[in-house]
């Protein structure tokens, strides 16, 4: 086990974050969230991905940025509007953190990324010296990873990792009660590939 670590974390209030928030704090490190408004207590930090802005006083000093803010993919219909937020949401986030992680240089940086890298490769397996794919999220991703290199100087960490499954919330919890409802079905022929994680092992 890690001693203990000041960790600062985007996207603390999502499905991961909140459980990742409770997860570091149980094993001793000490939290801060990094959160879109004024802080107001000891373990937030104000930032503005629109603008760029992130309090880099606040961020002063942490071992390890992990960064997980983004819009959900599955939360909308892709409209031509939505598509837009999903980039830019990913974009403009992790250029600000990348580049306040450059200037406050913790050890480490985590940077969220997603399988949806390589495309739709259907049984073939798939590894990081393969190439991107040419559809829409494989675009994100590659902007997103690209964004994420500007902390030029960092350990800089990206997970692509499928998507997170857990009943209490996320992708699962939306299909749950529908399915105890009978009404879950196959989408297409039913048998496309969809890689997924527990959110257990996500937050290992």
């Amino acid at each position: 086990m890690l001693p203990p670590q000041r960790i600062a974390i985007t996207g603390a209030s999502g499905l991961i974050g909140t459980s990742l928030v409770g997860h570091l704090k149980s094993e001793g490190h000490t939290v801060q969230r990094l959160v879109r408004r004024s802080a107001v207590a000891p373990d937030e930090i104000s930032w503005d991905p629109a603008t760029g802005t992130v309090d880099l006083t606040a961020l002063e000093g942490v071992n390890a940025v992990i960064h997980l803010a983004g819009a959900g993919v599955g939360d909308h219909r892709w409209t031509s509007k939505y598509r837009a937020e999903i980039l830019n949401s990913r974009l403009l986030g992790t250029t600000a953190i990348a580049n306040a992680v450059k200037e406050v240089k913790p050890q480490t940086f985590i940077s969220a990324s997603a399988i949806g890298f390589y495309g739709e490769t259907g049984n073939r397996a798939v590894t990081e010296s393969d190439r991107p794919g040419d559809d829409f999220l494989a675009a994100v991703c590659r902007e997103w990873e690209g964004a994420a290199d500007l902390a030029e100087g960092v350990r800089t960490v990206k997970i692509r990792t499928g998507l997170v499954l857990d009943p209490t919330g996320g992708a699962l919890g939306r299909m749950l009660p529908l399915f105890r409802f009978g009404l879950g079905g196959k989408l297409g022929n039913g048998r496309q590939w969809w890689s997924w994680i527990t959110l257990h092992d996500q937050l290992r």
